[in-house]
């Protein structure tokens, strides 16, 4: 009796010291998400800026539509358009300021000459 008393005794403490063993060693090794820096700097940016026109949300959202710009060094430029804009803070406006800033504001190229008649 004595030896079956002391086996769960035995396994109890087992148990408790791998429980405990695991919640210190993965709440230790916890991943952090690194930080984004182009979409941090767009959001706070345009939290700032267009905070009459933005939530939190939509300045997320419009901040991952515009990476390209962000990248090419656009993003204060689309985010004073978008505050500037009298609608509010769709997709549509951010994709209109997008297309109405930098190296991409005339347009695009031309397009394509029509095929020739040749044979």
């Amino acid at each position: 009796m004595a030896l079956a008393s002391a086996r769960r005794v035995f396994i109890v403490a087992a148990f408790v010291s791998t429980a405990l063993a695991v919640s210190l060693s993965s709440a230790s090794c916890r991943v952090f998400e690194p930080s984004n820096k182009p979409l941090d700097a767009c959001r706070r940016s345009c939290e700032s800026k267009a905070k009459r026109q933005c939530t939190d949300n939509q300045c997320e959202r419009g901040c991952e539509m515009i990476l390209d710009r962000l990248v090419e060094g656009e993003g204060e430029n689309v985010i004073a358009c978008v505050a500037a804009s009298p609608r509010r803070c769709t997709d549509v406006v951010w994709a209109d300021c997008a297309a109405r800033v930098g190296p991409h504001a005339d347009g695009g190229p031309p397009a394509p000459p029509p095929p020739s008649d040749d044979d």
